[in-house]
């Protein structure tokens, strides 16, 4: 390989060592082992992290799958009165993020709460404490829910009706013919869709946090501020790693099986009339699942900001607000920039057939399924160790551990998968024949690329940057941790304000963040209206 095209592949080997260097690190911290912190962690919290972990796992599976197919099934299939506006709607709850519901749960039905308040009023004296496993697992599985529900709607679509209509030829009951033949049909699109939400529930650190559920996140974020021990910390991520790594592994597999599939199953679809009360309990059934997860947060937000709404104008907030949106603007920008470079390389050597440019395209955006807690940990240790060597240089203080530094990598590692799938759809436009006709005029280089590739790219770049905009506002765990001092970002300020039971006051942020979230939601929403059975996961923001 000469020189140029030595620098022509330098972004894809960048991004490959970016995500590298904080696995390495994290891995080589075992190297050496902290017994008196690892003995008392063990004695007094690690039954509780894996048992903990275990019921995250199995009650948000099994709710983002039993509410996700369902919902799902209704809105493809069948026809009854509001689905078209169901068919869309249901998509909404990934604008919450889950910190958010988490906490305007609390607002509802803890013991001061207007649920709680209102069965007093009624005669019921008892208590309940609303901080407990089953709610923790509903508020994860009503914001990810529609992971399932999109993946599994677009397969649903994808199949069309000759499935169940050969079941129903054969003799099989409605039921019958959905469990014995439809629902093995999905299963690569449901399982894809329950393993993003599994990957998103173990990188969960707001609400948990918030319940006082300790999870391996809570327990690396403790290990480092609590007990000062970032080795410890770093080895809590790599136990973190394995449940997030298994999650990853089930997703790729499902993700080719659903390429399959999309190759051979036909497309041919009539929606079945409900009738009867069948149709009334499908719309109180979407009805249901919208109010709850959707239209009372929303409400409770809103009678909560009421009373503090000119706080929207106050000095401080408005100066969170701008250096949230300039934090999330410039990794927005560093990403979409790094993935047009990458993608080029990709596409160049697809056309040459390159199985190892694939490769090492995929493991430039692995930072997707690292949560922000393990990350920012790898970081520390990685700029840790830099600033080391900086220091035999004669110079003291730190000077990339607690910068602005750390937390752009954070962005760039986690949220490269987002901007580089939609920019990669987007060269999926630029046909070679393109490419060719521009040669044979004259047209090369920069010129081209400025006059013919950029135009095609523009609507995948601003998808892109759009999403990867939004996440790295809602990003809170690597934030927290890696944020210079002062330094508060919107997510981080309402963690600030939870903590301290100030439900109220963390309405402002907490609305400012739905509000943001709603635009690539909003994006997701006319994608699968325009084509139902193409989406894409990397289409999917980060609850």
């Amino acid at each position: 390989m000469n020189v140029p095209q030595a620098l022509y592949r330098l972004p894809l080997v960048l991004m490959c060592l970016l995500v590298s260097a904080p696995l390495l690190m994290l891995f080589k911290t075992w190297l050496s082992l902290d017994t008196a912190i690892w003995q008392h962690l063990w004695e007094t919290q690690m039954l509780e992290l894996v048992r903990n972990t275990l019921i995250l796992l199995f009650g948000v599976g099994i709710g983002v799958s039993v509410i996700g197919v369902s919902l799902a099934w209704l809105t493809a299939n069948c026809s009854f009165p509001g689905h078209r506006f169901f068919d869309w709607a249901l998509i909404l709850p990934l604008a919450i993020p889950a910190y958010v519901l988490a906490f305007v749960t609390l607002g509802i039905y803890d013991f001061g709460g207007i649920f709680q308040t209102i069965l007093r009023s009624l005669g019921y004296q008892g208590f309940f404490d609303a901080r407990n496993p089953f709610m923790v697992v509903w508020v994860m599985t009503a914001v990810l829910y529609p992971y399932v529900y999109l993946l599994v709607r677009a397969s649903f679509i994808a199949q069309g009706n000759h499935l169940i209509e050969v079941a129903r030829v054969l003799g099989r009951s409605p039921w019958a013919a959905f469990f014995e033949v439809s629902l093995p049909a999905i299963r690569p699109a449901l399982v894809a869709g329950m393993s993003l939400a599994l990957m998103e529930a173990l990188a969960d650190f707001g609400a948990v946090s918030i319940f006082g559920f300790n999870t391996f996140t809570t327990a690396i974020y403790k290990s480092w501020i609590s007990l000062f021990s970032l080795q410890t910390a770093a080895q809590l991520s790599t136990l973190l790693l394995l449940f997030v790594m298994l999650c990853l592994f089930s997703e790729k597999l499902s993700s080719k099986a659903i390429r399959r599939q999309g190759r051979t199953l036909s497309r041919k679809r009539e929606l079945i009339p409900l009738q009867g009360s069948s149709k009334w309990i499908a719309t109180s059934f979407c009805s249901l699942v919208f109010i709850l997860t959707v239209v009372a947060p929303l409400m409770q937000l809103l009678v909560w900001t009421a009373p503090i709404i000119s706080g929207l104008l106050e000095p401080e907030f408005l100066e969170v607000i701008a250096r949230t949106f300039m934090l999330a603007a410039l990794a927005a920008f560093l990403v979409v920039v790094i993935a047009i470079a990458v993608t080029t390389v990709s596409f160049s050597d697809l056309r040459r057939s390159s199985a190892g440019s694939r490769f090492w395209s995929e493991f430039a955006s692995l930072g997707y399924a690292l949560p922000g807690s393990v990350l920012a940990i790898g970081i520390m240790l990685a700029l840790g160790g830099l600033d080391a060597l900086i220091a035999n240089t004669g110079i003291g203080a730190p000077v990339l551990l607690g910068s602005l530094l750390g937390m752009i990598l954070a962005y760039l590692i986690r949220f490269f998968r987002p901007g580089y799938g939609a920019v990669r759809t987007g060269f999926s436009a630029l046909h070679q024949n393109y490419l060719d006709a521009s040669a044979l005029m004259g047209v090369t280089g920069w010129q081209r690329f400025r006059r013919l590739s950029l135009p095609l790219l523009l609507p995948g770049v601003m998808t892109g940057g759009l999403l990867v905009f939004v996440d790295v506002i809602k990003e809170m765990p690597a934030s927290l941790l890696l944020r210079p001092f002062g330094w508060d970002t919107l997510a981080i300020k309402l963690y600030q304000l939870t903590s301290e039971g100030e439900w109220q006051r963390a309405a402002l942020p907490a609305l400012a963040l739905v509000l943001v979230s709603l635009l690539p939601v909003v994006l997701l929403i006319y994608r699968s209206r325009s084509s139902p059975s193409g989406i894409k996961h990397s289409e999917l923001p980060a609850a």
